[in-house]
């Protein structure tokens, strides 16, 4: 009788503490591929799989486009690449970011609810924000198990919270004890056909493999009054679940928290770009001004320097919102809310993974 053989798990900020305690747990004799997402940069070397190798006492190493998952294993995604599982082979994706990440814990997750769908096994760890929640709902649609940590034991608690919130997750463990519950359930027979593959969950696999068209009838949603950070197209709003996201035209996806996030960073941006237009202008309208008092033209003088002060008093309104975004709002940190702290990545020993 089959049997549970495919373990994902996703992690982000503070998710290297608990990959290795994961790790430490996991028996030698483990009866599952261990298939590891952790958010990292795209530039620079990993040093993930040698962390967890010394962890725990299963071999770990980055995954290898076409190689077979064996049991006993862990497969870490590559920088800048999305890993996939396909037919019990590894894939690897150039793909389009979701949540601003590549590789990105909801892309694995998916294409392995589709590929072995109450097989899986998926579990997240700490980490900030929603990433994660949308790729464990596909799990749970297809028959599989769904595993979280506790929040109280993770360094970032968002990721497991929004998990067990919005998915309701089978089991809810410390990291450390992963390892036993993990091989208690790749010991439970599977005895029940698997549910058929959502059209959403293959479309927006087919994304992540760069192999979906962009044929707008079988994309998942509907058209959204929002636009992509990634590449400025129409995003189009998915709900499932209860759990509602978004992708656009090419398939870049962003969860809400993600999507609010990045608007952030862009008003950030926004507000540098206009500290420099007003100060620009500024000291053009100081040197225009002093142009005009040497040719003795005073009423041209008076509007430019009339212009400098007002644009000198919008830089100093916006420098003092740069410096203490809560006076935007009266109290709430506007530039504050849903972002993200440092990634994975400087958690590695600065080694970009």
């Amino acid at each position: 009788m089959a049997r549970r053989g495919i373990v994902v798990v996703g992690a982000s900020a503070g998710g290297v503490e608990a990959l290795g305690r994961l790790a430490a747990s996991l028996p030698k004799d483990l009866q599952a591929a261990v298939l590891v997402v952790l958010h990292i940069p795209p530039e620079g070397t990993s040093l993930l799989p040698s962390i967890l190798s010394r962890q725990g006492p299963l071999p770990a190493a980055h995954a290898r486009a076409g190689e077979r998952v064996e049991h006993g294993r862990i497969y870490v995604a590559p920088p800048n690449r999305h890993l996939l599982l396909r037919d019990g082979l590894v894939t690897l994706s150039a793909g389009p970011r979701e949540n601003g990440h590549r590789p990105a814990v909801d892309a694995l997750f998916r294409s392995a609810a589709r590929t072995a769908g109450p097989a899986v096994i998926g579990v997240i760890l700490s980490g900030a924000l929603d990433d994660g929640t949308a790729g464990l709902a596909a799990i749970k649609t297809r028959g599989g198990v769904t595993v979280a940590q506790e929040p109280e034991d993770a360094l970032y608690p968002a990721m497991p919270t929004s998990a067990i919130e919005q998915v309701g997750c089978d089991r809810v463990v410390p990291a450390a004890a992963m390892g036993e519950l993990l091989s208690a359930l790749t010991k439970e027979p599977l005895d029940s056909a698997p549910p058929p593959v959502p059209d959403a969950i293959q479309v927006e696999v087919e994304m992540a493999e760069m192999t979906f068209g962009g044929n707008e009838r079988r994309h998942p949603g509907r058209p959204s009054g929002f636009t992509c950070p990634d590449c400025n197209g129409v995003l189009w709003e998915i709900g499932d679940h209860e759990i509602f996201r978004f992708r656009c035209r090419v398939g870049h996806e962003w969860s809400p928290e993600g999507l609010l996030a990045q608007q952030n960073d862009g008003i950030e941006a926004a507000l540098w770009i206009a500290l420099r237009s007003l100060e620009e202008r500024g000291s053009l309208s100081r040197r225009m001004a002093k142009s005009a008092e040497d040719r003795n033209h005073q009423i041209t003088a008076s509007r430019f320097h009339e212009q400098a002060q007002e644009a000198e008093h919008g830089a100093a309104l916006v420098r003092a919102l740069l410096a203490d975004p809560s006076k935007l709002t009266g109290g709430s940190t506007l530039l504050g809310t849903a972002t993200r702290p440092a990634d994975a990545d400087e958690e590695v020993g600065g080694a970009g993974g």
